[in-house]
Protein backbone atom coordinates (compact mmCIF):
# COMPACT_ATOMS: atom_id res chain seq x y z
CA UNK A 1 0.00 0.00 0.00
CA UNK A 2 2.74 2.03 0.96
CA UNK A 3 4.33 2.06 -2.38
CA UNK A 4 1.07 2.04 -4.94
CA UNK A 5 0.67 5.45 -2.39
CA UNK A 6 4.02 6.88 -3.55
CA UNK A 7 3.58 5.66 -7.03
CA UNK A 8 0.43 7.94 -7.56
CA UNK A 9 1.14 10.70 -5.22
CA UNK A 10 3.40 12.41 -7.88
CA UNK A 11 1.16 12.26 -10.33
CA UNK A 12 -1.77 13.72 -8.22
CA UNK A 13 0.41 16.46 -7.37
CA UNK A 14 1.59 16.89 -10.96
CA UNK A 15 -2.47 16.93 -11.59
CA UNK A 16 -2.92 19.64 -8.99
CA UNK A 17 0.03 21.84 -10.25
CA UNK A 18 -1.67 21.36 -13.92
CA UNK A 19 -5.09 22.61 -12.84
CA UNK A 20 -3.56 25.58 -11.45
CA UNK A 21 -1.88 26.64 -14.07
CA UNK A 22 -4.89 25.76 -16.63
CA UNK A 23 -6.85 28.29 -14.43
CA UNK A 24 -4.64 30.50 -14.86
CA UNK A 25 -4.92 30.36 -18.65
CA UNK A 26 -8.59 30.19 -18.65
CA UNK A 27 -8.48 34.41 -16.88
CA UNK A 28 -5.71 34.81 -19.07
CA UNK A 29 -3.62 36.41 -16.05
CA UNK A 30 0.22 35.92 -15.50
CA UNK A 31 0.69 35.33 -11.84
CA UNK A 32 4.42 36.08 -11.26
CA UNK A 33 3.36 39.33 -13.49
CA UNK A 34 0.44 40.31 -11.65
CA UNK A 35 2.20 39.77 -8.20
CA UNK A 36 5.08 41.96 -8.78
CA UNK A 37 2.47 44.80 -9.96
CA UNK A 38 0.38 44.04 -6.97
CA UNK A 39 3.62 44.41 -4.63
CA UNK A 40 4.86 47.88 -6.19
CA UNK A 41 1.10 49.61 -5.99
CA UNK A 42 1.19 48.64 -2.47
CA UNK A 43 4.67 49.72 -1.61
CA UNK A 44 3.89 52.98 -3.92
CA UNK A 45 0.53 53.57 -1.59
CA UNK A 46 2.88 53.52 1.20
CA UNK A 47 5.09 56.15 0.15
CA UNK A 48 2.60 58.34 -1.41
CA UNK A 49 0.79 58.39 2.13
CA UNK A 50 3.85 60.01 3.51
CA UNK A 51 4.52 61.90 0.01
CA UNK A 52 1.12 63.37 0.42
CA UNK A 53 1.30 64.77 3.76
CA UNK A 54 -0.37 62.11 5.25
CA UNK A 55 -3.42 62.69 3.47
CA UNK A 56 -5.86 59.10 3.57
CA UNK A 57 -8.24 61.27 1.00
CA UNK A 58 -5.26 61.71 -1.50
CA UNK A 59 -4.39 58.23 -1.10
CA UNK A 60 -7.21 56.51 -1.03
CA UNK A 61 -7.97 57.99 -4.42
CA UNK A 62 -4.98 57.28 -5.94
CA UNK A 63 -6.02 53.08 -4.51
CA UNK A 64 -9.18 53.94 -6.71
CA UNK A 65 -7.06 54.72 -9.27
CA UNK A 66 -4.79 52.12 -9.42
CA UNK A 67 -7.47 49.71 -8.93
CA UNK A 68 -9.58 50.91 -12.11
CA UNK A 69 -6.59 50.65 -13.70
CA UNK A 70 -5.40 47.23 -12.41
CA UNK A 71 -9.17 46.06 -13.48
CA UNK A 72 -8.72 47.64 -16.98
CA UNK A 73 -5.84 45.63 -17.10
CA UNK A 74 -7.64 42.38 -16.17
CA UNK A 75 -9.92 43.41 -18.94
CA UNK A 76 -7.87 44.01 -21.90
CA UNK A 77 -5.92 40.65 -21.25
CA UNK A 78 -9.28 38.74 -21.84
CA UNK A 79 -8.78 40.02 -25.50
CA UNK A 80 -6.78 38.11 -27.53
CA UNK A 81 -3.91 39.23 -29.41
CA UNK A 82 -6.07 38.64 -33.17
CA UNK A 83 -8.22 40.91 -31.93
CA UNK A 84 -6.25 43.47 -30.55
CA UNK A 85 -4.31 43.46 -34.24
CA UNK A 86 -7.71 43.84 -35.27
CA UNK A 87 -8.43 47.08 -33.28
CA UNK A 88 -5.11 48.86 -33.87
CA UNK A 89 -6.14 51.25 -36.54
CA UNK A 90 -8.61 52.46 -34.35
CA UNK A 91 -6.52 52.77 -31.60
CA UNK A 92 -4.39 54.72 -33.00
CA UNK A 93 -6.31 56.50 -35.73
CA UNK A 94 -9.00 57.62 -31.92
CA UNK A 95 -6.12 58.83 -30.84
CA UNK A 96 -4.73 60.65 -33.57
CA UNK A 97 -8.01 62.88 -33.78
CA UNK A 98 -8.40 63.29 -29.83
CA UNK A 99 -4.48 64.64 -29.74
CA UNK A 100 -6.73 67.36 -33.36
CA UNK A 101 -9.29 67.72 -30.48
CA UNK A 102 -6.96 68.75 -28.17
CA UNK A 103 -5.22 71.01 -30.29
CA UNK A 104 -8.29 72.79 -31.19
CA UNK A 105 -10.90 72.74 -27.89
CA UNK A 106 -8.42 70.78 -25.34
CA UNK A 107 -8.38 72.50 -21.66
CA UNK A 108 -5.68 74.44 -20.35
CA UNK A 109 -3.93 73.75 -17.24
CA UNK A 110 -0.30 75.04 -15.63
CA UNK A 111 0.26 76.52 -19.28
CA UNK A 112 -0.37 73.48 -21.46
CA UNK A 113 -3.02 72.64 -22.94
CA UNK A 114 -2.89 68.90 -22.55
CA UNK A 115 -6.41 67.54 -21.23
CA UNK A 116 -9.94 66.59 -22.81
CA UNK A 117 -12.75 66.94 -21.13
CA UNK A 118 -16.00 64.49 -21.99
CA UNK A 119 -18.27 65.03 -18.86
CA UNK A 120 -16.86 64.11 -15.63
CA UNK A 121 -14.04 62.48 -17.43
CA UNK A 122 -10.74 64.90 -18.01
CA UNK A 123 -7.67 63.09 -19.69
CA UNK A 124 -4.48 63.53 -21.68
CA UNK A 125 -4.48 61.87 -25.08
CA UNK A 126 -1.15 62.12 -25.21
CA UNK A 127 -0.99 59.03 -22.83
CA UNK A 128 -3.30 56.73 -24.94
CA UNK A 129 -0.31 57.25 -27.94
CA UNK A 130 2.20 55.45 -25.69
CA UNK A 131 -0.01 52.24 -26.51
CA UNK A 132 -1.35 52.94 -29.53
CA UNK A 133 1.97 53.94 -31.37
CA UNK A 134 3.77 50.49 -30.55
CA UNK A 135 0.39 49.08 -31.83
CA UNK A 136 0.74 50.17 -34.95
CA UNK A 137 3.90 50.32 -35.96
CA UNK A 138 4.15 46.25 -35.04
CA UNK A 139 0.70 45.87 -36.83
CA UNK A 140 2.69 47.64 -39.48
CA UNK A 141 5.88 45.31 -39.20
CA UNK A 142 3.96 42.27 -39.33
CA UNK A 143 2.92 42.80 -42.57
CA UNK A 144 6.30 43.64 -43.97
CA UNK A 145 9.49 41.44 -44.56
CA UNK A 146 12.03 42.12 -41.88
CA UNK A 147 14.45 43.77 -41.19
CA UNK A 148 12.92 47.38 -42.62
CA UNK A 149 14.03 48.92 -45.19
CA UNK A 150 14.25 52.34 -45.90
CA UNK A 151 11.16 52.85 -47.19
CA UNK A 152 9.94 51.25 -43.93
CA UNK A 153 11.63 53.85 -42.23
CA UNK A 154 10.07 56.60 -43.95
CA UNK A 155 6.42 54.90 -43.48
CA UNK A 156 7.52 54.81 -39.80
CA UNK A 157 8.63 58.17 -39.74
CA UNK A 158 5.07 59.57 -40.91
CA UNK A 159 3.42 57.27 -38.61
CA UNK A 160 5.52 58.43 -35.53
CA UNK A 161 6.24 62.23 -36.86
CA UNK A 162 2.26 63.44 -36.94
CA UNK A 163 1.12 62.50 -33.26
CA UNK A 164 4.90 63.54 -31.56
CA UNK A 165 4.31 67.03 -33.13
CA UNK A 166 0.76 67.50 -31.90
CA UNK A 167 2.00 66.13 -28.10
CA UNK A 168 4.80 68.65 -28.41
CA UNK A 169 3.03 71.64 -29.51
CA UNK A 170 0.99 71.29 -26.60
CA UNK A 171 3.94 71.59 -24.88
CA UNK A 172 4.58 68.20 -23.19
CA UNK A 173 8.38 67.25 -23.97
CA UNK A 174 8.71 64.07 -21.49
CA UNK A 175 5.70 62.16 -23.17
CA UNK A 176 6.73 63.36 -26.43
CA UNK A 177 9.84 61.52 -25.96
CA UNK A 178 8.18 58.09 -24.53
CA UNK A 179 5.98 58.30 -27.29
CA UNK A 180 9.01 58.19 -29.52
CA UNK A 181 10.68 55.69 -27.27
CA UNK A 182 8.26 53.49 -27.34
CA UNK A 183 8.44 53.76 -31.53
CA UNK A 184 12.20 53.73 -31.71
CA UNK A 185 11.98 50.25 -29.63
CA UNK A 186 9.64 48.58 -32.08
CA UNK A 187 11.94 49.24 -34.99
CA UNK A 188 14.69 48.43 -33.23
CA UNK A 189 13.32 44.91 -32.04
CA UNK A 190 12.23 44.21 -36.07
CA UNK A 191 15.83 43.80 -36.85
CA UNK A 192 17.67 47.35 -37.73
CA UNK A 193 20.79 46.96 -39.08
CA UNK A 194 23.68 48.97 -37.77
CA UNK A 195 24.10 51.08 -40.74
CA UNK A 196 21.02 52.59 -40.07
CA UNK A 197 20.71 52.18 -36.64
CA UNK A 198 24.42 54.57 -37.13
CA UNK A 199 22.95 56.67 -39.67
CA UNK A 200 19.87 57.90 -37.46
CA UNK A 201 22.21 58.28 -34.83
CA UNK A 202 23.79 60.99 -36.79
CA UNK A 203 20.82 62.26 -38.07
CA UNK A 204 19.54 62.80 -34.31
CA UNK A 205 22.73 64.35 -33.30
CA UNK A 206 22.41 66.66 -36.48
CA UNK A 207 19.22 68.06 -35.38
CA UNK A 208 19.59 68.61 -32.17
CA UNK A 209 20.37 71.86 -32.78
CA UNK A 210 17.11 72.46 -34.59
CA UNK A 211 15.68 71.27 -30.97
CA UNK A 212 17.01 74.02 -29.12
CA UNK A 213 16.36 76.53 -31.46
CA UNK A 214 12.57 75.14 -31.20
CA UNK A 215 12.03 74.11 -27.34
CA UNK A 216 10.17 76.47 -24.97
CA UNK A 217 12.04 78.66 -22.73
CA UNK A 218 11.39 76.79 -19.68
CA UNK A 219 12.47 73.57 -21.58
CA UNK A 220 15.95 74.93 -22.17
CA UNK A 221 15.94 75.97 -18.74
CA UNK A 222 15.67 72.70 -17.50
CA UNK A 223 18.79 71.68 -19.50
CA UNK A 224 20.93 74.60 -18.41
CA UNK A 225 19.78 73.67 -14.57
CA UNK A 226 20.96 70.18 -15.40
CA UNK A 227 24.06 71.18 -16.17
CA UNK A 228 25.08 73.26 -13.28
CA UNK A 229 21.61 73.56 -10.85
CA UNK A 230 23.79 75.43 -8.41
CA UNK A 231 24.01 78.55 -10.80
CA UNK A 232 20.50 79.20 -9.77
CA UNK A 233 19.92 77.90 -6.21
CA UNK A 234 17.02 79.49 -4.97
CA UNK A 235 15.16 79.85 -8.73
CA UNK A 236 15.39 76.90 -11.55
CA UNK A 237 18.02 74.87 -9.34
CA UNK A 238 16.12 74.65 -6.35
CA UNK A 239 13.97 71.35 -7.36
CA UNK A 240 17.02 69.20 -8.22
CA UNK A 241 19.09 70.56 -5.13
CA UNK A 242 16.32 69.90 -2.65
CA UNK A 243 16.17 66.08 -4.10
CA UNK A 244 19.41 65.26 -4.66
CA UNK A 245 19.96 66.65 -0.60
CA UNK A 246 16.63 64.67 0.76
CA UNK A 247 17.75 60.94 -0.83
CA UNK A 248 21.78 61.77 0.35
CA UNK A 249 20.29 62.40 3.92
CA UNK A 250 18.09 59.11 3.96
CA UNK A 251 21.40 57.43 4.49
CA UNK A 252 20.99 53.28 4.40
CA UNK A 253 17.69 52.80 6.99
CA UNK A 254 16.19 56.16 5.91
CA UNK A 255 14.77 58.69 8.67
CA UNK A 256 11.49 56.40 9.31
CA UNK A 257 7.93 56.76 7.41
CA UNK A 258 6.51 60.24 7.52
CA UNK A 259 10.09 61.35 9.17
CA UNK A 260 11.97 63.38 6.43
CA UNK A 261 12.22 66.42 7.08
CA UNK A 262 12.86 67.74 3.35
CA UNK A 263 9.71 66.50 2.73
CA UNK A 264 7.78 67.02 5.35
CA UNK A 265 8.72 70.75 5.90
CA UNK A 266 7.74 71.02 2.28
CA UNK A 267 11.04 71.83 0.39
CA UNK A 268 11.19 68.94 -1.96
CA UNK A 269 8.55 70.18 -4.58
CA UNK A 270 6.40 68.20 -6.06
CA UNK A 271 6.79 65.03 -3.62
CA UNK A 272 4.04 63.22 -4.53
CA UNK A 273 4.09 63.32 -8.60
CA UNK A 274 7.54 63.60 -10.52
CA UNK A 275 9.98 63.65 -6.88
CA UNK A 276 8.37 60.96 -4.70
CA UNK A 277 11.71 59.23 -5.58
CA UNK A 278 13.62 61.49 -3.18
CA UNK A 279 10.61 60.96 -0.23
CA UNK A 280 11.68 57.31 -0.86
CA UNK A 281 15.05 57.65 -0.68
CA UNK A 282 14.88 60.03 2.51
CA UNK A 283 12.26 57.93 4.55
CA UNK A 284 13.31 54.66 3.80
CA UNK A 285 17.41 55.42 2.67
CA UNK A 286 19.36 53.14 0.10
CA UNK A 287 17.30 50.04 1.97
CA UNK A 288 14.11 50.83 0.26
CA UNK A 289 15.40 52.42 -2.86
CA UNK A 290 17.17 48.89 -3.57
CA UNK A 291 13.72 47.48 -2.55
CA UNK A 292 11.58 49.37 -5.33
CA UNK A 293 14.75 48.68 -7.56
CA UNK A 294 14.54 45.70 -6.75
CA UNK A 295 10.70 44.92 -7.63
CA UNK A 296 11.00 47.30 -11.03
CA UNK A 297 14.10 44.73 -12.17
CA UNK A 298 11.41 41.89 -11.05
CA UNK A 299 9.19 43.37 -13.21
CA UNK A 300 10.81 44.22 -16.96
CA UNK A 301 12.75 40.54 -16.63
CA UNK A 302 9.36 38.83 -16.53
CA UNK A 303 8.33 41.27 -18.99
CA UNK A 304 10.96 40.63 -21.54
CA UNK A 305 10.72 36.48 -20.83
CA UNK A 306 7.21 37.09 -22.05
CA UNK A 307 8.39 39.12 -24.80
CA UNK A 308 10.70 36.76 -26.25
CA UNK A 309 8.14 33.84 -25.64
CA UNK A 310 5.62 36.11 -28.30
CA UNK A 311 4.08 33.49 -30.80
CA UNK A 312 4.57 36.05 -33.96
CA UNK A 313 6.43 39.17 -34.86
CA UNK A 314 3.15 41.38 -33.93
CA UNK A 315 3.34 40.28 -30.65
CA UNK A 316 6.97 40.32 -29.89
CA UNK A 317 7.38 43.58 -31.49
CA UNK A 318 4.45 45.12 -29.05
CA UNK A 319 5.59 43.62 -26.35
CA UNK A 320 9.07 43.67 -26.49
CA UNK A 321 8.47 47.81 -26.70
CA UNK A 322 5.64 48.11 -24.19
CA UNK A 323 8.33 46.31 -21.47
CA UNK A 324 11.32 48.80 -22.44
CA UNK A 325 9.06 51.68 -22.78
CA UNK A 326 8.48 51.03 -18.63
CA UNK A 327 12.00 50.43 -18.45
CA UNK A 328 12.26 54.12 -19.61
CA UNK A 329 9.61 55.57 -17.72
CA UNK A 330 11.74 53.65 -14.42
CA UNK A 331 15.13 55.10 -15.79
CA UNK A 332 14.58 58.54 -16.58
CA UNK A 333 12.23 59.39 -13.74
CA UNK A 334 15.39 58.14 -11.09
CA UNK A 335 17.85 60.01 -13.38
CA UNK A 336 16.11 63.65 -13.44
CA UNK A 337 15.47 63.03 -9.66
CA UNK A 338 18.72 62.25 -8.78
CA UNK A 339 20.10 64.68 -11.23
CA UNK A 340 21.90 62.48 -13.94
CA UNK A 341 19.42 64.05 -16.58
CA UNK A 342 17.39 66.85 -16.89
CA UNK A 343 13.53 67.31 -15.70
CA UNK A 344 11.30 67.07 -18.18
CA UNK A 345 8.40 65.23 -16.07
CA UNK A 346 8.12 62.42 -16.21
CA UNK A 347 6.79 60.70 -13.24
CA UNK A 348 7.70 56.90 -11.32
CA UNK A 349 4.99 54.16 -12.69
CA UNK A 350 2.75 53.15 -10.26
CA UNK A 351 4.24 55.12 -7.20
CA UNK A 352 3.88 58.57 -8.54
CA UNK A 353 0.31 60.64 -8.16
CA UNK A 354 -1.72 60.49 -11.05
CA UNK A 355 -4.36 58.92 -13.52
CA UNK A 356 -4.24 58.41 -16.88
CA UNK A 357 -0.78 57.56 -16.85
CA UNK A 358 -1.42 54.43 -14.28
CA UNK A 359 -4.17 54.16 -16.26
CA UNK A 360 -1.79 53.55 -19.93
CA UNK A 361 0.67 51.73 -18.09
CA UNK A 362 -1.84 49.09 -16.29
CA UNK A 363 -3.16 48.73 -19.81
CA UNK A 364 0.20 47.76 -21.06
CA UNK A 365 0.93 44.94 -18.82
CA UNK A 366 -2.91 43.71 -19.69
CA UNK A 367 -1.42 43.40 -23.56
CA UNK A 368 1.63 41.92 -22.09
CA UNK A 369 -0.58 39.08 -20.73
CA UNK A 370 -2.94 38.50 -23.37
CA UNK A 371 -0.02 37.77 -25.83
CA UNK A 372 1.85 35.34 -23.39
CA UNK A 373 -1.32 33.77 -21.88
CA UNK A 374 -2.91 33.32 -25.38
CA UNK A 375 0.22 31.59 -27.13
CA UNK A 376 0.69 29.47 -24.14
CA UNK A 377 -3.43 28.41 -24.42
CA UNK A 378 -2.64 27.70 -27.84
CA UNK A 379 0.86 25.54 -27.82
CA UNK A 380 -0.93 23.22 -25.02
Amino acid sequence: MATDFQRVAPGNHRARVGRKRSLWLRVHLDPWLLSILLLLISFGLVVLYSASGMSASTTMAQASRMGVALLGAIVIAQFSPGTLFRWTPVAYGGGLLMLIAVEIMGDIGMGAQRWLEIGPLRFQPSELMKIAMPMMLAAYFHRRPLPPTWRDLIVCAVIVGVPVLLIARQPDLGTSLLVTCAAVFVILLAGLSWKFILALVALAGGAAPLLWINMHDYQRQRVLTFLNPESDPLGAGWNIIQSKTAIGSGGLEGKGWGLGTQSQLEFLPERHTDFIVAVLGEEFGLIGMSTILVLYLLLVSRGLVMANNAQDTYGRLLAGSIVLTFFIYVFVNIGMVTGILPVVGVPLPLVSYGGTSSVTLMAGFGILMSIHTHRRLLTH
